[in-house]
Formats: C-alpha cells, sequence, structure tokens
C-alpha cells in the first residue's frame, strides 16, 4: 500500500505540502516512510540488524564515557546520592523512551526526533531540532573522544609503564597542544563506517558485550571492599546536589534515541526499535546504578571525586596491582570507541534525512552504491567534530550537549501529543503507557533537569537556537523541497 501510495500520488522530489505557512509545513508519516522506503529497503540502504545487534547498538551508543570518565564529576556534585542523580536521570529519559518507542514504532524512519517534529510540529522546529541534533550526536562525539583518550594513556600506563606527552594527549584547555588520540577514534570510526552498516553492527555488538563483562568484573571486585559506612553522610550536597549531579548523569544516558536513527537500516522496524529503546534503558539504568553504588563503597565519595580515570584507580587500590586497572583500561577504551561509533552513526543518518528534505547540502544524502553507506557525509562528519575533539576540554562542551539533548525530549514528548491528535489513526506498534500523562512528565522532568544546567548554559543555548534559526531563515527555509512543492 505504502510502495503504491508513493508512486501514485508522492514525488520523492516535490512531495505536497500540507500547511502553505513556510515554518509550519508539514510532512505527513505516511510521505516520510514512503519517500524513505522505510517499510521496504531505505533510500539505498540496507536492512541488515536484528533485534539483538539493535540492542547491543543502543548499548555501544550510550554505555562510554558517562560512566567511565563522566562518574567523578557526578559524584564531586552529588556525593553518594549519585544513585539518585542517576535514577532521577534514568525516570527522565523512561518517559521520553516511550515516546520515542512510540514515534519510532509509528514512523521508522533515518530522521529520528528530527522526522517526528516534522510530521507534528512544523519544519522551522524540525529544523531546530535537527540543529540541536548537531550537540548531541556531533558535538558529543568530540567529548566522548577526549574522554577515550584519558584511558588510552590510563592503558599505555598499566602495560607499559609509559604514557603519552601531555602535549600529544589534550587540548590547549587541559594543558596540552593537540588531542591525538581523540582524532585517531573519530577517524577509526569513520573508517569502520563506511565500509557497511553490517560490518560496524558486529563490530559494536561485540564492544557492547564486552563492555559490560568489564562493568559486571567491576561491580564485583568493588564489592568486595565494600564498606557501608562510606555511603554516608549520603545527601552531602542536599537536594541541590542531586540534581545537579542528574543534570550531568544524564549525560551518561545519551545516544539512546540513536536506535530511532537506525529505521531504514533494520529488519521489522515497527516492532524491534520500540523493544530496543526499552531495553537499552533499563540495562543502562541498572549498570549504572550498580557501578556507582560499589565504587563509592569501596573507597568512599572523595576518593572517587574528579578523578577522570576513577574506575581504574579504585580496581587498582583494592587488589593492590595495576594490571586489574590495567583491564578497567581495556574495557574503558573499548566501551568509548563504541560509543564514538555508534553516536557518529547517528549523526550521518539525521543529516541524510535533513538532506532528503533539501535543509542541508544534498552532498549528506547520497548513499554509495558499492556499500550502501553515505561515505561523503560520513568523512565530512568525521572531519568537523575530530576539530573540537582535538583542542576543546570535555567540561566544555557536557552541560551544552546535554541541555540540547533535553530540548529535543521535551520536542519528543509534545510531537507524541501533537501525532495522537492530528493522526489518531495511524499505526502504532507500540503505544505510550499511562497517556497523556507519561509524554507530559517526560517534559516537566526535561525542564527541571534543564534547570540544573545554570544560567550561564541557558545563555549558550540561546545563542546556539538564535544561530539555528538565522540559518534556517537564510539557508534552509528557501531550499525546502516542500517549499518548491508549494511553489509549484
Amino acid at each position: 500500500m505504502l510502495h503504491q501510495r508513493r508512486d501514485r500520488s508522492v514525488s520523492p522530489l516535490r512531495p505536497p505540502s500540507l500547511s502553505p505557512r513556510p515554518g509550519l509545513r508539514i510532512k505527513s508519516p505516511d510521505q516520510l516512510v514512503a519517500e524513505s522506503g522505510a517499510d521496504l529497503e531505505g533510500h539505498g540502504l540496507k536492512r541488515t540488524m536484528g533485534l539483538f545487534q539493535l540492542v547491543c547498538f543502543g548499548v555501544g551508543a550510550i554505555v562510554g564515557t558517562g560512566i567511565f570518565v563522566g562518574l567523578s564529576d557526578t559524584v564531586a556534585k552529588a556525593g553518594p546520592a549519585v544513585v539518585l542523580s542517576f535514577v532521577l536521570a534514568a525516570i527522565t529519559c523512561i518517559f521520553t523512551a516511550f515516546s520515542f518507542a512510540e514515534l519510532g514504532g509509528a514512523i521508522p524512519v533515518s530522521g529520528s526526533s528530527y522526522s517526528f517534529a516534522y510530521a507534528t510540529l512544523g519544519e522551522r522546529i524540525a529544523f531546530l531540532v535537527g540543529w540541536c541534533l548537531l550537540l548531541e550526536y556531533g558535538v558529543s562525539v568530540s567529548a566522548v573522544a577526549v574522554g577515550w583518550s584519558q584511558y588510552v594513556n590510563e592503558l599505555l600506563n598499566s602495560l607499559v609503564g609509559w604514557h603519552l606527552p601531555a602535549a600529544l594527549s589534550a587540548g590547549p584547555g587541559d594543558g596540552g597542544v593537540i588531542n591525538l588520540p581523540a582524532i585517531v577514534v573519530i577517524m577509526m570510526a569513520a573508517t569502520l563506517l563506511v565500509r557497511g552498516i553490517r560490518e560496524s553492527a558486529g563490530a559494536t555488538a561485540a564492544m557492547a558485550v564486552l563492555k559490560i563483562g568489564i562493568l559486571i568484573a567491576f561491580c564485583a571486585i568493588a564489592f568486595t571492599a565494600f564498606e557501608a559506612g562510606n555511603l554516608t553522610p549520603f545527601a552531602t550536597h542536599g537536594p541541590a546536589g542531586v540534581t545537579a549531579g542528574a543534570s550531568l548523569a544524564f549525560f551518561s544516558y545519551i545516544g539512546f534515541d540513536a536506535i530511532t536513527t537506525a529505521g531504514e537500516e533494520v529488519k521489522n522496524p515497527r516492532r524491534n526499535i520500540p523493544i530496543a529503546v526499552l531495553i537499552c534503558i533499563g540495562v543502562a539504568t541498572l549498570l549504572y546504578c550498580v557501578v556507582a553504588l560499589t565504587a563509592i563503597g569501596a573507597l568512599g565519595a572523595d576518593a572517587v571525586s574528579d578523578k577522570p580515570a576513577a574506575l581504574s584507580l579504585i580496581v587498582d587500590q583494592v587488589t593492590g596491582s595495576t594490571v586489574g586497572g590495567g583491564i578497567i583500561a581495556f574495557g574503558a577504551v573499548v566501551a568509548i570507541a563504541s560509543v564514538v561509533l555508534a553516536v557518529m552513526y547517528g549523526q550521518t543518518r539525521i543529516l541524510m534525512s535533513m538532506s532528503r528534505d533539501g535543509l542541508v547540502p544534498r552532498v549528506f544524502e547520497r548513499v554509495s552504491p558499492r556499500t550502501a553507506t553515505p561515505v561523503a557525509n560520513t568523512w565530512i562528519v568525521a572531519g568537523v567534530f575530530a576539530v573540537p575533539a582535538a583542542f576543546a576540554s570535555l567540561d566544555v562542551v557536557v552541560n551544552l550537549t546535554t541541555i540540547g539533548t533535553l530540548g529535543i525530549m521535551v520536542a519528543v514528548n509534545v510531537a507524541v501529543i501533537a501525532l495522537r491528535r492530528s493522526n489518531p489513526g495511524l499505526k502504532r506498534s507500540f503505544r505510550v503507557p499511562l497517556y497523556p500523562f507519561s509524554p507530559i512528565l517526560g517534559v516537566l522532568f526535561c525542564l527541571y533537569l534543564m534547570y540544573g544546567t545554570g544560567w550561564a548554559t541557558w545563555v549558550q543555548f540561546a545563542v546556539f537556537l538564535v544561530a539555528g534559526a538565522a540559518v534556517y531563515a537564510g539557508y534552509s527555509r528557501s531550499r525546502s523541497r516542500l517549499a518548491g512543492a508549494d511553489q509549484d
């Protein structure tokens, strides 16, 4: 049916507009699915990912820098109550995950939250969501790569007693000149991505299984030194500390929505996408809470706070040997590399969808017939985001990435409500439970965590949105393919 509708009434280059006003143009779910071929083969892409690979891809996108590197910063804010911070961040993600699951099953295309906004909130909002995704997927790649560099040095120190000189392993803000390992991991991920989704998915699955095993091993080792007294006083910085910690802990969950960017490359997407989203959130939450609890219980909050490679240090002290810490460092190197791979994948698919709609240059939608991957898109993304990875500090981008992602999640929760009202008969393989309370609570929790990022981050975010609105007005609005359809 969708194939026939596309042939008879929808031109892939000039689909009909549902709204005559610029910025409020809406593309229906049927149009999005038909144009992308999401119920068939997606826009030159191949369906090679099953449910297990999709879950591993999601875990690969989530579990990494946030727990291996960012845990120490979160503990500094919340103390032993960091467990509550992870739970609060998880609750926010769970409500929004319900919304992603419903929309991902109803509109299984590569555009993820960008496409969901296009189908419900209009072109201008959709572009700004895509603009914010440059923070979530793109800038976070740089942040994750910086964290990878830290653990590479820890691993080298454990193995051979040597580490890279500061000039080549940190940016100027951290006392170095250029972060060479961060560039290397981005380029390795790009090389794998252009080879094909089958190879990328297989590598991500292997890395996901390995890093889960490493974290379970850490918990087992740390638990042998567990002392309940290390958890008191529990909320050392009060409720404000828990909230501030939750805003930082939220960075540990960024990436679960990347699952919905695989809508055109996963088998049976209407079934598998909602299941994978919910499984990944559950696995990540359980891992984070247990790791945080055992880490603090082993040595106390002061020993964990502000230590970039905290997990390795804890294992070293508990075992009295550098071997265990070296194993944890190896796990972190693998874990963080898988995040770079999965998040870069999501970024390229978002840009591909925006290019398909004419909102960004057409080079981003070109798919190689040999590898069935957007080759030029991938290398452009790698080149652009290798620059901040080489010269920026991790702390510079974490809060801005967090607030941008929370803003996207607000839009997705609102999109669920809007689509229920505008298209109640749309086929949905999953429905948000306790509707409409779940998406409303999702919005409120997101706004609460956005508040916790601080006024300076809000100012940066406002400037970023104004810049995005200017790009839309000056470039994308007139080049939109829906705008071309209006002129016809």
